[in-house]
């Protein structure tokens, strides 16, 4: 009679966890804003294209990703809000590119990098991608092949896609803010040291972590990890930290798939630009619905936009391969950090600690 009641518990709990899975969240985005995403990522690309220098496109496309930070808010805010994004992700791309040239410094910097961000998203209540796409941007940086002389180059072509992106959100938001009303800003409250402080030195904790383990492990890829983590740890809470790690998993290995079956193809520049620019539209679409869904088309963009350049110079299923086992080691860390953001115990020990290090005049 208990097995039989474990049982029915257990079918219970399956039916409530495959429920939050599949739970599809309703969305008042309009069209305009992937549309309008997919242009701020694919005219770096096509312009890179019509000039044979398609690796220098995907770095301002890199940029171009600054546009899915624009907010619904009047348009003052949203462009100021815009261009201090932009200014923050050309500097983390900036010392990322710096930090290449002394390996061993890499991970601190991605690290600090990771808590300030989080710190100042958070105290101005800076919603979705969040750090995402900031960091993502210093990770690659870090572990592009360059010279010294082409880190100017480099910073240059990253800071006019997000020129680029300011420019498209303008039009964008001056067409639809005749559609729709703005939301109103959101206030700025008293900051609260556990959730600006010490959340954000537990996520960069987990980003620098993750990257010494994939580091450890001698990856090829290393940043892969700590960005899985930054995806996956960035949940308002421990459901929603599970839910996005479990997405992030199924999502990416249903992509890896999709991306194994795109990389068959016989792609040029042409048709690898246009091809980033549709799946651009498809996340903007999908990401405020489902995640795991938007994640199965966020893998073949990521793969594109980091590695598009080197794409037919090894084998795509040893490449398939190890993105999936850099994205399952990535959530798993977010995962566990997330747990301790969460764990008031884990809160209450190391917060306190935390308090003692910085001073109350310091706050």
């Amino acid at each position: 009679m208990k097995r039989w009641m474990g049982w029915n518990q257990f079918q219970v709990l399956a039916r409530n966890e495959l429920a939050q899975l599949a739970k599809f969240n309703a969305s008042e985005r309009r069209w305009q804003m992937p549309f309008a995403a997919a242009l701020a990522s694919g005219l770096p690309l096509l312009v890179g294209a019509w000039f044979d220098h398609l690796d220098y496109g995907l770095v301002s496309a890199l940029g171009g990703m600054l546009f899915v930070h624009t907010p619904n808010t009047p348009l003052h805010h949203r462009m100021s809000l815009l261009m201090a994004c932009g200014f923050g992700m050309s500097a983390c791309y900036t010392l990322g590119s710096i930090s290449h040239f002394f390996p061993p410094l890499i991970a601190p910097v991605l690290t600090v990098l990771s808590i300030l961000v989080t710190m100042i998203l958070r105290f101005y209540r800076v919603g979705p991608p969040g750090s995402l796409f900031i960091i993502m941007a210093a990770a690659i940086a870090a572990y592009s092949p360059m010279e010294v002389e082409e880190v100017p180059l480099m910073v240059g072509l990253l800071t006019m896609g997000c020129l680029l992106a300011a420019l498209i959100a303008l039009v964008y938001s001056v067409v639809t803010l005749r559609l729709q009303a703005p939301q109103p800003v959101p206030p700025l409250l008293p900051a609260s040291f556990d959730e600006v402080v010490f959340d954000s030195v537990v996520i960069g904790a987990c980003v620098g972590i993750a990257l010494v383990i994939a580091q450890i492990l001698q990856l090829e890829r290393p940043y892969w990890v700590p960005v899985s983590c930054l995806a996956v740890i960035q949940g308002a809470s421990l459901r929603a930290v599970w839910t996005r790690q479990v997405h992030r998993i199924v999502g990416t290995g249903v992509g890896l798939l999709v991306s194994w079956a795109l990389l068959m193809l016989p792609l040029d520049k042409w048709s690898l630009a246009l091809l980033m620019m549709v799946l651009v539209f498809i996340i903007e679409t999908l990401v405020v619905r489902h995640y795991g869904i938007a994640a199965v088309f966020i893998t073949p963009l990521t793969i594109f936009l980091a590695e598009a350049a080197t794409l037919g110079e090894g084998s795509p299923m040893a490449m398939i391969e190890a993105r999936f086992f850099d994205t399952l080691l990535g959530a798993l860390v977010g995962l566990a950090g997330g747990a301790c953001i969460h764990s008031p115990r884990f809160r209450e020990v190391v917060g306190g600690q935390l308090r003692r290090l910085i001073p109350a005049r310091l706050r």
